[in-house]
C-alpha cells in the first residue's frame, strides 16, 4: 500500500471553493497541495476547568485528546497545523495543562508552523507556548476562522458549532459528529474528546449552506459517511 493510500484509508476527500481536502475520521481536515492540516475546537483541559468549580469529570480529556492530534500529524505529516478555536476550554487552560502534555504538544509543533485561531473560550494567546494567534488565516483559495460568518463566503473553514448528524436507518437511529459542508464553506467537528455535537439541522445551521448541495461527512469508527442533507433527521 502506498503512503498516499494510508494517509486517506477511511477519509474521504471533497473540494472546498476549488481546494482539494481530506475529510479524516478523526475529525481532522487535510490540504494535501498545502501541506496544511486543519482542526477544531481541541477543548483541552475541559476537564481540568470543571473541576474548579466542583464538577468533577475523569481527567483524560487532554491526554485523548492530544494522542489523537498525534496520531493525525504523524498519518499526514503536515507543514502547517491551524488550530481553529477553543483549543483550550478557558483563557488558563494552558497554564494548568500539566508538563506531561505541555511537552507532548511542544513536540508536534517542532518543525512546522503552528497557529491558534482566537475562539470565544480562549480569546487570548496560550500562556507559555509557541505559534501565532491570529483572528482568521487566509492560506491558498480558503480562510480560517473560529466562527462561520451569517454571510456567503467561498472558502470558508470554521469551527465553533460542534456539527453533529442524525440518520434513521431499518428503524435504527444514529448519531455523529460530522464535517458539514455545501462546497463552498465547510463547518468542523469538534476535535476534542469531551465536546458534544449540534444537530446540523439546528437553525444555528440554517443561513450557511446552499442546502441543495449540502452533504454531512458523518465520522464513523472506520471510515468517513458523506449523506446528503435529504437523508439528515432533526433532533
Amino acid at each position: 500500500m502506498q503512503a498516499a493510500d494510508i494517509a486517506t484509508e477511511g477519509a474521504e476527500t471533497i473540494s472546498i471553493a476549488g481546494e482539494h481536502a481530506v475529510c479524516d475520521r478523526s475529525g481532522a481536515l487535510f490540504f494535501p497541495a498545502l501541506g496544511l492540516l486543519v482542526v477544531s475546537d481541541l477543548h483541552l483541559e475541559k476537564g481540568s476547568a470543571f473541576a474548579r468549580r466542583g464538577a468533577m469529570m475523569p481527567p483524560y480529556d487532554t491526554a485523548a485528546t492530544l494522542s489523537k492530534l498525534a496520531a493525525s500529524i504523524c498519518t499526514f505529516r503536515p507543514s502547517i497545523v491551524v488550530s481553529l478555536g477553543d483549543s483550550f476550554h478557558d483563557g488558563w487552560g494552558a497554564e494548568r495543562m500539566p508538563d506531561i502534555f505541555r511537552d507532548e504538544l511542544l513536540a508536534m509543533m517542532t518543525g512546522r508552523d503552528w497557529f491558534w485561531v482566537a475562539g470565544n473560550h480562549d480569546p487570548e494567546p496560550p500562556a507559555g507556548l509557541p505559534g501565532e494567534t491570529v483572528r482568521e488565516l487566509a492560506v491558498g483559495g480558503i480562510v480560517m476562522r473560529h466562527e462561520p460568518t451569517g454571510a456567503a463566503c467561498d472558502g470558508e473553514i470554521a469551527g465553533h458549532l460542534h456539527p453533529g448528524a442524525r440518520i434513521v436507518r431499518r428503524g435504527r437511529s444514529v448519531r455523529r459528529p460530522c464535517f458539514a459542508t455545501d462546497g463552498r464553506r465547510l463547518v468542523m467537528p469538534a476535535f476534542g474528546a469531551y465536546t458534544g455535537a449540534l444537530n446540523v439541522r439546528d437553525r444555528a445551521f440554517s443561513k450557511l449552506f446552499d442546502w441543495g448541495l449540502f452533504r454531512a461527512l458523518m465520522l464513523g469508527r472506520t471510515r468517513v459517511y458523506p449523506i446528503a442533507g435529504s437523508m439528515l433527521h432533526p433532533g
